[in-house]
């Protein structure tokens, strides 16, 4: 960390540990070495922000930036451009990029590209088949984040389906192991009846009836009875049904579950009505749902049943989702505006900024039990967003840092930028310019 600049943080609204205070703040060495009240310490930058809201660092636990393989849609580099534009300075990739990373050496490929490449924090999942037991048990908890076992089949062909392997793996594998979970037999025979009655011309609002709510239960029921009878660490992506949220329990503190939850953004914000005006636009795994799916994810995001916010930012070409139903693949780039999202929700007084940081930082911090990470403490990273929340701004393809050069946000407008986006102690973005000369850093784990 030597040579890098230090930055001093003169006045703003910190917001941290369920409270919002005023302070300063002392950035060295990509930590945050001091805060507090009219710090009078020699910076090499000093950015006064009076006004402004300082939040951690937001953690996306759940991203497809897909490289390598398929680096035509997005890549180590585009994708945290994306990310850092909206706050996000960590996040953890998937494992169904080409090839997929079953093996330890492919994992190690993804992580020295993105040494190279990415201005954000990065991590990426260890993959799991059918038959990579042996190489998934090498999987060293203290430099990974996790495993993903796919219980349904989405981009990519990763399916886990053979019950004796998820079985092994459950028993065996004793970090943290997150799940994609659609039944896979039911989406098959959903998507058969479908096809007999419409050929290849299936009308994309009946994507939820296809990828049904009844998959994702029964799929998310067997990973937990798995998880309870091997008292595994199982964390289930993308929650996107009212049936699910009962799952999940709200009576221990966090750091103490054994079984976690996330919820994205996409099944949050849309639901089964906007098929009509955004087409295969919103076409994702597991589906967006109906009306009565979508309300009940806030309460239980409120109740702490769901525990994590994040994105599954998938990206895909407009050419490639300007197909018909069985053609155009599942995914929605979504990275840059997660926090938009969620202020929204703010701005609507549907949550409040202190529950969005405890469930876009905090928690994800400790879920994953990430090292001085997701918090604005003395010692730890500084990691930091400054945004400015009376902001208005309009999303358009001008302002869309993504590879694939679209979101289903256009024309949308928000009120809440984020204005600087600071990354393992640099400032990476600052009033929509970004700072190449420092790459993010490796996430490690707090774990025994």
């Amino acid at each position: 960390m030597k040579g890098m600049k230090s930055i001093l943080l003169k006045g703003g609204f910190i917001v941290n540990k369920g409270k919002t205070t005023t302070a300063d703040i002392f950035i060295k060495n990509g930590k945050i070495e001091q805060i507090g009240s009219n710090l009078d310490i020699k910076a090499d930058k000093e950015m006064k922000i009076e006004g402004k809201y300082v939040i951690p660092g937001i953690i996306d636990d759940q991203v497809h930036f897909r490289d390598p393989g398929l680096t035509h849609k997005a890549d180590l580099f585009t994708e945290p451009v994306a990310a850092v534009a909206g706050g996000v300075t960590s996040f953890m990739e998937m494992p169904n990029t080409i090839p997929n990373a079953l093996t330890q050496e492919l994992l190690q490929d993804k992580y020295e590209m993105a040494a190279e490449k990415s201005i954000a924090n990065f991590s990426f999942f260890m993959g799991a088949s059918n038959d990579n037991l042996e190489e998934a048990l090498k999987t060293d908890g203290k430099n990974i984040c996790g495993l993903k076992i796919f219980m349904g089949s989405s981009t990519g062909n990763m399916l886990v389906d053979d019950a004796a392997v998820l079985d092994k793996l459950f028993r065996n594998i004793p970090i943290l192991i997150a799940t994609h979970c659609e039944d896979e037999k039911t989406v098959r025979n959903n998507m058969e009846i479908y096809r007999n009655r419409y050929g290849e011309d299936v009308p994309i609002r009946l994507h939820p009836e296809i990828r049904s709510s009844i998959a994702c239960l029964k799929s998310s029921k067997l990973a937990i009875s798995l998880a309870e009878q091997h008292d595994a660490r199982l964390h289930i992506l993308h929650i996107s049904t009212a049936d699910e949220c009962q799952l999940f329990r709200n009576d221990i503190p966090l750091e103490q579950k054994r079984i976690t939850s996330e919820l994205c953004v996409h099944h949050l914000y849309f639901n089964a009505n906007d098929y009509e005006r955004l087409g295969t636009q919103i076409k994702c795994n597991p589906a967006i749902k109906s009306q009565m799916h979508q309300g009940a994810l806030l309460p239980a995001l409120l109740d702490n049943r769901l525990d994590i916010i994040a994105t599954d930012h998938a990206p895909h070409t407009w050419d490639e989702k300007s197909n018909t139903y069985f053609k155009a693949p599942s995914g929605v780039p979504l990275v840059q505006h997660s926090l938009n999202v969620m202020l929204e929700l703010y701005h609507a007084g549907k949550i409040s900024l202190e529950r969005i940081v405890e469930k876009m930082c905090h928690a994800p911090a400790i879920c994953f039990e990430i090292e001085k990470r997701g918090f604005i403490e003395e010692g730890y990273w500084a990691d930091l967003a400054i945004v400015d929340l009376e902001k208005e701004w309009t999303v358009k393809k001008s302002n869309v840092h993504y590879k694939c050069g679209w979101s289903p946000f256009e024309n949308h407008n928000f009120k809440g930028k984020v204005e600087s986006t600071i990354v393992s102690g640099h400032l990476a973005y600052h009033n929509g310019k970004f700072d190449h000369n420092k790459k993010g850093e490796r996430l490690t784990f707090d774990r025994d």
